[in-house]
């Protein structure tokens, strides 16, 4: 006796797994609001284990089917870990005009690319301070970090 396509069509579909290359819309959003929403935009691509996203989100991923919509909620500090005081560093200004404009100016809430000491990466830091001296203290945190996150997943394709 063969079974029908529709019978067992759900099982027959590619899973998550470790090292799964995934097609996917995604929004991930803290207490207030989205930080990212790739919905009404395009899908995002992605390889699990690569560090694209937080290994407690790739988690979630895990055992899901193409073609799956779901919701995750994450406690506070499990997305992407507690908030570390220590993130938070004063910036000379002297240093931020040999690695961009001098003439740039900066406000409390902007969000400011760094290369990383090797230049093959980079790093963001939100600003949230300015002294008179130009000096400026960054947040180096996640924007998330020590939240609640609800990361909103639609697999659009798994390899």
């Amino acid at each position: 006796m063969t079974q029908s396509a529709s019978t067992h069509a759900i099982d027959d579909l590619p899973r998550v797994q470790a090292g799964s290359f995934l097609t996917l819309h995604y929004r991930l959003a803290g207490p207030a609001g989205d930080v990212i929403n790739t919905f009404a935009d395009k899908p995002a691509t992605l390889s699990l284990g690569a560090g694209e996203l937080s290994p407690a989100m790739e988690q979630r991923l895990i055992g899901l089917a193409e073609g799956v919509r779901t919701t995750f909620e994450l406690p506070a500090g499990e997305a992407f870990g507690e908030r570390n005081e220590e993130m938070l560093q004063w910036v000379a200004r002297k240093l931020m005009n040999e690695l961009g404009d001098p003439d740039e100016q900066y406000a409390p809430g902007d969000v400011v690319q760094f290369p990383t000491p090797d230049g093959l990466d980079s790093y963001a830091g939100s600003v949230v301070q300015v002294r008179e001296d130009g000096a400026i203290l960054f947040d180096f945190n996640h924007p998330l970090a020590g939240q609640p996150v609800t990361f909103e997943v639609q697999l659009i394709g798994v390899l």
